[in-house]
């Protein structure tokens, strides 16, 4: 143990409960066993992660001590004796349940990133903390300083349940039916480390919003999300929970199904533990792919799940903390430090008027407002956390909690304090206008840090939100309340598929190279706790991504109807004719030598040079016969979506289908140019050549893709349905990106398949 980790052992080991000091510790025993290779790897990944530490990319950028770093983070290093030396940093995830934070919990977090990460605290979409560039040796030590103020890492990440998202507006909110701040930190403190949470095949997330309409908690994308309602029971009100169950984004989405109108506050832990149980007993375990609540929902049906839960539920010991906390619950209210009164007039000023308009917004209690702080990419400074707890300390008691949309929002201002609020914020950068609107992009990490991306999420959103700054004032205000969010690959941690406009990474070969693309994703919905996912309709290369944008949002201005939203545009206009907008982005292309800057991607320090160039080429004709297959395939998952537009679900399950089979047999005539069209030869031959001999193994979701092609073939025929047609465009249109990706490894790697001649 270093020196100064023994320092900080010793002085908070006195200050922290029993139980937490003795898991820290043995997480960092189990730390040094695995460095001299006494626990399994996949063991200690497992441990690690139910503690926060991820992984971490380095392969396009600097570390933070300004040295080149070409290495993945501590989880791949292989233990090659008792010295090895785990060099390279990762990323700690810190859970900050429904988003409440303290001003000494901001400070500390300041400290933190300051002393042992990059200087950069981040925000994510789940409302947690990330810091990257942690070492792992120093975890321990910032897990007893984290706990010393009330923060724990422990299941932040692993196959356990999340962070506990929670509406930010929670208690202060006019449309509420009433705060569930309470209940979300009920459920988060029992569910910590329960027993019966511990035997789960892949995560479990919950949410809490406290109304319908707006989408501050997006239940309807969560493992388990509770809406408060109120009822009238005998003449008097009831709070009570409509619960969603088995939703998820990921590669392929699930809309949450309904589990209970209105379940009462006395029955939701012991329901949570109940479905806790059921998931962990009966949820899937060898196939990760298909782990998630979300896929037992659909195997068993949601009025099956439900029955096994009632019975689970009906069988459990009674324990006190399922309603313990509900004896003072009515008593549970914030307290403002400071008196009501009127928000000043804006005398004038464009720029602090415009701030007023997009991050101010009305609390329920008379005098006060929420002051949104808008963070460009959910980044800040540890002096900007600093300032942050000042500001909240002299204009609140403290009250602040981080948004989905990666930002924090400080409540219970007096309305009088408004101006001076803004100065203050505006002192230490953190005034920016556009809260919730079109200039509040959010982007996952990209391949700035995680190991999965494709293409650069974070570099797109900076070049987007320079572009959009520039013009905002000039903005029609339907364009600037959209919601762009940006992922750098298919698993929608930016959730573009809850988006008015979201992309996802994607690659294409152009001209011997590979290119950076973005799926364009049309359709979703951001309000009503995320009511409609969309599915992706083009890819684009990464630099034509800002045209894309201009030219759907000027489509958007020329056909909209009367106050149309951006949803309904899309429903009603079709997708054939926003394809059609932007069908010329994606032809004609320049060659390398004439414009090197379109083969690499957004704020990416590579630039292209001729050692790029993929080995083993394969002949022009075989290529010509590749392309023109996969063309093929990309017209067929695309005029799926057409029609399932027009609700011919059976035609658009159909089309999906034979999508896949084109893509497989794309890769198949690289080898044999024989192969009929027959979807069972098809299938044989891909088996043989690509899935058999490991070469479709995509990097990101190894054998994933192609267990969804092979599953599509095994019902082939069947009926669908339109959650189940949507699903299968969605596995489609993935099982021909992989395709995509199969088929550079080829080519680049030099790579030859082995399959039976014929």
């Amino acid at each position: 143990m270093k020196a100064s980790n023994r320092r900080w052992k010793e002085i908070l080991d006195g200050h922290l409960p029993d139980q937490l000091a003795a898991e820290i510790d043995q997480f960092e025993t189990e730390i040094e066993l695995r460095r001299q290779g006494k626990i399994d790897e996949k063991v200690f990944a497992e441990t690690r992660l139910r503690r926060g530490a991820y992984g971490q990319r380095y392969d396009n950028g600097q570390r933070h001590d300004g040295t080149e770093s070409k290495t993945l983070a501590f989880p791949e290093v292989e233990s090659k004796g008792p010295n090895t030396v785990w060099d390279a940093p990762g990323m700690l995830r810190i859970k900050i349940p429904y988003g409440g934070m303290t001003p000494e919990q901001l400070e500390l977090m300041a400290e933190i990133a300051e002393e042992y990460s990059d200087g950069i605290a981040h925000i994510t979409t789940r409302q947690d903390f990330q810091l990257h560039f942690i070492h792992i040796d120093d975890t321990p030590t910032i897990m007893r300083r984290l706990a010393a103020v009330g923060i724990t890492t422990r299941e932040a990440c692993g196959n356990s349940v999340r962070n506990v998202c929670g509406c930010p507006f929670a208690g202060v909110c006019p449309d509420e039916a009433f705060d569930v701040t309470p209940y979300a930190d009920a459920y988060t403190q029992f569910m910590l480390g329960h027993p019966d949470a511990q035997n789960f095949g892949r995560k479990f997330k919950p949410s809490f919003s406290g109304c319908q309409q707006h989408a501050c908690g997006l239940a309807a994308m969560h493992d388990m999300g509770m809406v408060a309602e109120l009822r009238d029971v005998d003449g008097k009100q009831v709070r009570g929970f409509r619960v969603v169950v088995g939703g998820g984004l990921g590669a392929v989405p699930r809309q949450a199904k309904l589990f209970d109108e209105f379940m009462l506050p006395e029955e939701l832990l012991p329901t949570t533990q109940a479905i806790a149980k059921v998931f962990g007993r009966h949820g899937e375990k060898k196939v990760r792919s298909r782990a998630r609540m979300k896929f037992l929902i659909d195997k068993w049906g949601i009025e099956k799940f439900k029955e096994e839960v009632l019975a689970e539920r009906q069988k459990l010991k009674e324990d006190p903390r399922w309603t313990e906390y509900l004896q003072d619950i009515d008593q549970y209210e914030e307290k403002p430090s400071r008196p009501p009164s009127e928000l000043p007039p804006v005398n004038g000023d464009v720029r602090y008027a415009n701030w007023v308009k997009t991050n101010i917004r009305d609390q329920r209690q008379e005098g006060y407002v929420t002051a949104a702080v808008a963070l460009p990419l959910g980044d800040l400074t540890g002096d900007q956390l600093r300032s942050l707890a000042d500001i909240i300390r002299e204009f609140t008691n403290g009250s602040i909690r981080t948004t989905v949309e990666q930002n924090f929002v400080i409540r219970w201002v007096s309305k009088s304090d408004v101006p001076a609020l803004h100065a203050a914020l505006d002192a230490v950068g953190l005034s920016e206008p556009g809260a919730s609107n079109i200039l509040d992009l959010v982007a996952c990490p990209g391949t700035d840090t995680c190991k999965l991306g494709i293409s650069s999420s974070r570099g797109l959103a900076a070049e987007l939100r320079m572009r959009l700054t520039a013009k905002s004032y000039e903005l029609d205000e339907a364009i600037q309340n959209l919601h762009i969010k940006i992922s750098g690959c298919f698993n929608s941690c930016g959730q573009h598929h809850v988006a008015d406009i979201g992309f996802y990474g994607v690659s294409r070969t152009v001209n011997g190279f590979k290119v950076p693309h973005f799926q364009v994703v049309l359709g979703g919905q951001w309000e009503e706790n995320a009511g409609s996912y969309g599915l992706p309709v083009v890819a684009i290369p990464s630099k034509r991504i800002p045209d894309a944008l201009e030219r759907i949002t000027e489509f958007y201005m020329r056909q909209r109807e009367a106050e149309e939203p951006f949803a309904k545009f899309v429903k009603r206009v079709g997708k054939v004719k926003i394809r059609a907008v932007l069908d010329d982005l994606t032809q004609n292309l320049p060659k390398p030598e004439t414009n090197p800057d379109f083969y690499a991607d957004w704020a990416d320090p590579r630039q292209y040079s001729l050692g790029d160039i993929g080995k083993g080429e394969c002949a022009g004709e075989v290529v010509t016969q590749y392309e023109f297959q996969m063309t093929s395939a990309e017209r067929m998952v695309f005029n799926s979506q057409v029609k399932l537009e027009d609700h011919d679900v059976q035609a658009a399950g159909d089309s999906a289908y034979q999508a896949m089979i084109t893509a497989a047999k794309a890769l198949v005539q690289i080898q044999y140019d024989d192969v009929t069209g027959d979807p069972d030869e098809v299938v044989e031959e891909f088996k043989d050549r690509y899935f058999d001999t490991n070469v479709f193994l995509d990097p990101f979701a190894g054998p994933k893709f192609a267990n969804y092609f092979f599953a599509a073939h095994q019902s082939a025929g069947r009926e669908f349905s339109d959650d189940s047609a949507h699903v299968l465009i969605e596995e489609a249109q993935l099982f021909i990106e992989a395709v995509h990706t199969c088929y550079n490894k080829i080519r680049t790697e030099g790579i030859e398949t082995t399959g039976v001649s014929k």
